[in-house]
C-alpha cells in the first residue's frame, strides 16, 4: 500500500505553564510521565496537509479524523504523521498514525470523506467495557442533552496558534472567515464539557482519543454556532476513569449540523482525593 509520509516536526507544548494539570512538568512526572505532555489535539494538526494531498478540498467539507492516542510526548519531541491508502482510490477511509523517533506510536486510526461508521472510534465505542466504579464521573448521565450554547471562534483564536502551529496553512491565515486549525475547533467544541461531563473534586485528566467529522464545512472564525452534546459512553482502567462525550456544532440559521467531536478523557486516579490510598 502507497504512504504518504509527512515531515519531522516539533510541536509546543503550549499549556506547560498551566500548574496543576498533565502539561506542567512537576505534576506529569509525578503521574509517572516523563514530563508535561503536548496536547493530542495539537498533533492533530499535523495530519491536514496529509489529507488534503490524498482527498482534496472535499476533507474540509465532509471529512473526518479519529484518532486513538498512545504514547505521550513532551514539547519540543520530534514527530511525524503517515497516512497510508491504494493508490487510484481517493473516496474509501486510510489509515493514518503518528510516530516518534523511537518508532513508537504517538496516535493512530482512520480518516476520510464521510460516515464515520466503521472509524477507530467507532469501533473503539462498540467494544467499550462498562465501568464498575466511578467516583470523579459519578454524576456523568449518559445520553443526557446539553443546553443549546452559543460559541464563537475569533481571529484571535487562530492568531495564537500561528507562532506555534506545525502547519501554518494559508487557509488558517487568510479572509474574514478564516479557518479553524484543529486545535482551537476542539476548543469550540469543548464549551459543552462541564454540561455533559461534570466531575467531582480536583483531578488530573488527558485526553485519550478525538474524532472529527464536518458535514457541512470548514468551521470558520467570526461565524457563531450552536453547540450541544451529550455524554455516551464511561469505562475505567485500573489508573484512570474514562469519559467519552459527543458535541454537535450546528448552523444557527438552517439548524444543520456543521461538525461533530467525539472525545475520550483518561482522568487519573492517583490525582483525585476520591482514590487516595487505592492506587
Amino acid at each position: 500500500m502507497p504512504i504518504i509520509t509527512g515531515p519531522w516536526r516539533k510541536p509546543t507544548n503550549t499549556a506547560a505553564d498551566q500548574k496543576g494539570g498533565i502539561h506542567d512538568d512537576s505534576t506529569a512526572q509525578n503521574l509517572g510521565f516523563a514530563g508535561g505532555t503536548v496536547a493530542g489535539n495539537l498533533h492533530m494538526e499535523q495530519f491536514p496537509p496529509l489529507l488534503l494531498e490524498h482527498f482534496g478540498e472535499a476533507w474540509w467539507q465532509t471529512g473526518n479524523l479519529s484518532l486513538y492516542f498512545m504514547t505521550a510526548t513532551e514539547g519540543g519531541d520530534p514527530v511525524r504523521c503517515f497516512l497510508e491508502t491504494t493508490a487510484d482510490d481517493h473516496t474509501s477511509d486510510v489509515r493514518v498514525w503518528m510516530e516518534n523517533e523511537n518508532g513508537d506510536t504517538v496516535m493512530a486510526g482512520t480518516a476520510g470523506i464521510g460516515s464515520t461508521s466503521n472509524s477507530e472510534i467507532a469501533t473503539r465505542l462498540a467494544n467499550l467495557r462498562p465501568a464498575q466504579d466511578l467516583r470523579t464521573l459519578a454524576d456523568v448521565r449518559i445520553g443526557e442533552m446539553s443546553p443549546v450554547l452559543e460559541v464563537t471562534a475569533t481571529d484571535a483564536s487562530v492568531d495564537e496558534r500561528m507562532p506555534v502551529i506545525t502547519e501554518p496553512l494559508a487557509c488558517y491565515q487568510e479572509g474574514p472567515n478564516r479557518v479553524l486549525p484543529i486545535a482551537p475547533l476542539v476548543e469550540l467544541f469543548r464549551a459543552v464539557e462541564p454540561h455533559v461531563v461534570p466531575l467531582k473534586d480536583a483531578y488530573v485528566g488527558l485526553y485519550g482519543a478525538i474524532e472529527v467529522q464536518y458535514y457541512n464545512g470548514p468551521i470558520t472564525s467570526n461565524n457563531t454556532y450552536n453547540l450541544n452534546g451529550k455524554a455516551i459512553g464511561l469505562s475505567e482502567s485500573p489508573k484512570t476513569e474514562i469519559s467519552w462525550y459527543e458535541a454537535v456544532l450546528s448552523d444557527q440559521a438552517n439548524g444543520e449540523p456543521a461538525a461533530r467531536m467525539i472525545k475520550m478523557d483518561r482522568l487519573m486516579k492517583a490525582a483525585s482525593p476520591l482514590w487516595a490510598d487505592e492506587v
